[in-house]
């Protein structure tokens, strides 16, 4: 009988089997699509020698993820390689706000009013940064905080609305970077604890920048799978499990699938029926003749480019999507350009670009022109570098990737108390009423990206389970 069997092999799944196995306890992973990776892939989805991610490119959470820091991943093979600028915003004026390693950098592009505040804001917290990423993804309630007094403080900044924190700013730059930043988690500008997440991604960016991974994002699965494998654990892909039953006799299962999914296979009936599954994606991929002609230089530096001409309209776009059921007309859009950086990842000379805006959940029209005409405002002539696009609503995301509810990348509602508490309230998120039946996807906390943190939080539940028995 093995110790452990993990299902679905994303970068939680992944992370949770290495943690187990780490600790010497037998592992085996089952995947149902022909590779490992979920949100962290990497395929030609448009012509020959373009190597897109069709999910997540940049990863400011995973450069700086407590987990993926403390294993030898780069002896596998990942490398991450940084733009000169994390991120740029630009502004349908050619100018451009930006966010630099540099504090200084980053607070002089909001201009002379709201340098000294932004400075405030982030100041305080970086040299503290290693200690508060570690306490703010930790498994909660269940681990004393290695600085509590620099958590408290950045509970007491981060728990009200992004638009309480933005009021310490007086021009629209500083505003509409920082919401943004709120708006990759997919929620409103006004809900609860939408500060604390513009403001990780800033200081993530401070820390350690915004990189990509070199060859792309299947980089970090295939790292994880091959530790995995040397470790002693075995993965088998192409293997869909429907029911407990499909899988080996076990101590454990540990589950990097939708709530809905493991209410059906382990059949927990209606334990998760109220876990709401947020805003679906329209995504593009392009294969480019060139770089995206940006009119904003800073743009052009840029590994990640972020759409939205002020604060006003980026929370027009994210009402319309998550409250409204309807497509915004002018989206706010998430763009990385990893050939910047990585110039491998297409020909020589040409680029792959990566674009996203939000819709509503189980959205079923075509973004395309919308989403080319916010770039072209910014980027004009981006048209005419287009040699291929692959297109995906929620539809396609969904069939891609079962954990995309309704094309909700995030795997849940980021809104409420279900952007803190997930994918239920309890002191033991990682646990479900079958004792031997454990959840470790973005449902759970700390929620979205690719950190391997909710696998590692849920690898330790397990564990403490499994040295009971």
């Amino acid at each position: 009988m093995l110790d452990a069997v993990v299902v679905g092999a994303g970068p939680n799944g992944l992370t949770a089997a290495v943690e187990l196995a780490r600790r010497g306890f037998s592992v085996a992973l089952f995947e149902a699509r022909d590779t490992v990776g979920g949100g962290a892939r990497t395929e030609e989805l448009t012509l020959p020698g373009f190597r897109h991610d069709p999910c997540s490119a940049a990863h400011p959470l995973g450069v700086n993820s407590p987990a993926f820091r403390a294993l030898p991943l780069e002896r596998y093979g990942l490398e991450w390689l940084h733009a000169e600028l994390p991120m740029a915003h630009p502004f349908p004026d050619g100018t451009a706000a930006v966010l630099s390693r540099s504090v200084g950098e980053t607070a002089a592009s909001f201009g002379a009013r709201d340098a000294g505040a932004y400075r405030r804001l982030v100041q305080p917290f970086l040299p503290h940064w290693d200690n508060l990423a570690r306490d703010f993804m930790s498994l909660p309630l269940t681990a004393l905080p290695r600085d509590p007094v620099t958590l408290a403080r950045f509970g007491l900044v981060g728990l009200p609305p992004s638009t309480w924190l933005t009021r310490r700013f007086q021009g629209e730059r500083a505003k509409t970077l920082f919401a943004g930043l709120v708006a990759h988690v997919m929620a409103p500008l006004n809900g609860f604890a939408t500060g604390a997440v513009g403001l990780v991604f800033a200081l993530a960016a401070h820390a350690r920048g915004w990189p990509v991974a070199r060859g792309g994002s299947q980089s970090i699965s295939d790292a994880l799978a091959a530790y995995l494998k040397d470790l002693g654990g075995s993965i088998h892909t192409d293997y869909e499990v429907k029911r407990l039953d499909d899988l080996p006799p076990a101590r454990a299962y540990v589950f990097d699938t939708s709530p809905t999914a493991l209410a059906r296979i382990a059949d927990l009936g209606r334990y998760y029926e109220r876990y709401r599954y947020g805003a679906g994606v329209f995504k593009i991929d392009y294969a480019l003749d060139g770089p995206v002609p940006w009119t904003a230089p800073e743009a052009r530096r840029a590994g990640t480019v972020q759409i939205g001409a002020d604060s006003a309209e980026i929370g027009t776009a994210l009402r319309a999507a998550s409250r409204e059921g309807r497509a915004p007309d002018r989206p706010f859009m998430i763009t990385v350009q990893p050939s910047v950086v990585d110039p491998g990842r297409a020909p020589a000379g040409k680029h792959v670009f990566w674009a996203y805006a939000h819709v509503p959940n189980g959205w079923t029209g075509d973004l395309t022109d919308a989403i080319e005409r916010q770039l072209e405002r910014y980027a004009p002539g981006f048209r005419d570098r287009v040699l291929a696009r692959a297109t995906a609503g929620p539809p396609e995301l969904a069939a891609r990737n079962a954990n995309y509810v309704g094309g909700d990348i995030g795997s849940g509602a980021a809104s409420g108390l279900q952007l803190l508490l997930r994918p239920r309230l309890s002191l033991f998120p990682y646990s479900t009423p079958h004792p031997a039946v454990f959840i470790c996807s973005s449902a759970t906390p700390p929620g979205p990206g690719v950190h391997g943190m909710s696998g590692h939080n849920a690898a330790k539940a397990v564990w403490r389970r499994l040295r009971q028995t």
